[in-house]
Order: structure tokens, then C-alpha cells, then sequence
């Protein structure tokens, strides 16, 4: 059976949600508080994919403009960039063209117009969606300027749509290439021994902000 590794980047404003979807896709946990992102965290996931079995390693990043710069070098060797917003938040949206633009910029990926993006519109759960400040029209119409990515609507706290949108995170990125692939009777590469790759840098104890 073929493996890939897949690095997947995790990119929005701070509060959004990036680190209650990555902990509840992970491990099924949704916490009300964690503490500000600083630089970058990951953990790992297995999923089997067809005739693959696939290892997302999940990156988030920090969403507040004081720490950005710190999760700048971990973008470098994404597969695949999920751009994250909070559908209650018009400013998390409108500064999505930022970090669309800044992820490219940093990476500098062979053809910009076709690496994988994937939009998640977060937390629709809260106020039973009265909250709303982006609808779900103005988000596809985004995508599809973007070249038609994939877009999701989830809430990290009811776990809605969220395993949805990372299964379409680890088809897209596999879709493109390059991507780590290597057969099982070969064994790992030693640089990509995942035995060795921590859930967790930091742990998710001490993570923070809002984040439904």
C-alpha cells in the first residue's frame, strides 16, 4: 500500500477557530477558551484514501498580526493552504485576499493559480446562525474568482461538516503534486519517520483565543 504525507497549512485571523477545528478533527475535543497561537503548531492524522493512507500533518499558524511573521517558515512545503474565516465576522472575511496573497508570496509555489486552496466558513452555529455577518452566496462568489475552491461551512464546537472539509483538504492536496508518496514494502524514508513526529508541539493544553 502506497503512504503519503501530506503538510497542510492553516491560515485566518485570530479567533476564527483554526485550532478548535484541527483539535476536533484530531481528537474530538472542542474547548471554549485556548491561548494565542504563537509561531505555528501541528499534529497528525491518518485517514485512508483509495488504494493510499494518507498522514496530514495539520499546521496552525498564528492569526495575530504580532506573531504572523514567526509561522511564516513553516508554510514552505504545504501541499495545501485552508484559508479559515468567521461567517459572524465581515473583517475575517475581507482580509482572506490577504492571506491568500501572503501564503504565495512566501511559498512561491510553481503555478500559483492552481495550488490547493480550500475555504472553511466557521462557527455557523453561533446565535442559530442570526449572528451572521458573510453569507453563504458572498463565499462562494470568493471561491470562484479563486478558481472554484472547494468551500465548507462547519462549527468546531458542534463538530458539523468539520471531517467533510478535511477529507476534501487531503483529495485536493493529493490531486496536486508534488506529494510525498512512497510504498510500504520500501519503508520510510528516515527524514519522514512518523514514529517520531510529536501530536503536538506544544501541546493542546496551552493553546488560546476564541475559536467555536
Amino acid at each position: 500500500m502506497k503512504r503519503s504525507l501530506l503538510k497542510i497549512i492553516l491560515l485566518g485571523d485570530s479567533g476564527v477557530g483554526k485550532t478548535s477545528l484541527m483539535n476536533q478533527y484530531a481528537y474530538k475535543v472542542f474547548r471554549k477558551q485556548y491561548k494565542t497561537t504563537i509561531g505555528a503548531d501541528f499534529i497528525t492524522k491518518e485517514l485512508p484514501i483509495d488504494d493510499k493512507l494518507v498522514t496530514l500533518q495539520i499546521w496552525d499558524t498564528a492569526g495575530q498580526e504580532r506573531f504572523q511573521s514567526l509561522g511564516v517558515a513553516f508554510y514552505r512545503g504545504a501541499d495545501c493552504c485552508i484559508l479559515v474565516y468567521d461567517v459572524n465576522v465581515q473583517k475575517s472575511f475581507e482580509t482572506l485576499q490577504n492571506w491568500h496573497d501572503e501564503f504565495l508570496k512566501q511559498v512561491h509555489p510553481t503555478n500559483p493559480e492552481t495550488f490547493p486552496f480550500v475555504l472553511i466558513g466557521n462557527k455557523v452555529d453561533v446565535d442559530g446562525g442570526n449572528s451572521r455577518a458573510v453569507s453563504e452566496k458572498t463565499a462562494r462568489e470568493w471561491c470562484i474568482s479563486k478558481g472554484n475552491i472547494p468551500y465548507f461551512e462547519t462549527s468546531a464546537k458542534e463538530d458539523y461538516n468539520v471531517d467533510a472539509a478535511f477529507l476534501c483538504v487531503a483529495e485536493t492536496a493529493l490531486s496536486s503534486e508534488p506529494v510525498n508518496i512512497w510504498e510500504m514494502d520500501e519503508g520510510m524514508p528516515s527524514h519522514c519517520d512518523l514514529e517520531q513526529i510529536p501530536e503536538s508541539i506544544s501541546g493542546t493544553e496551552h493553546r488560546g483565543g476564541c475559536a467555536c
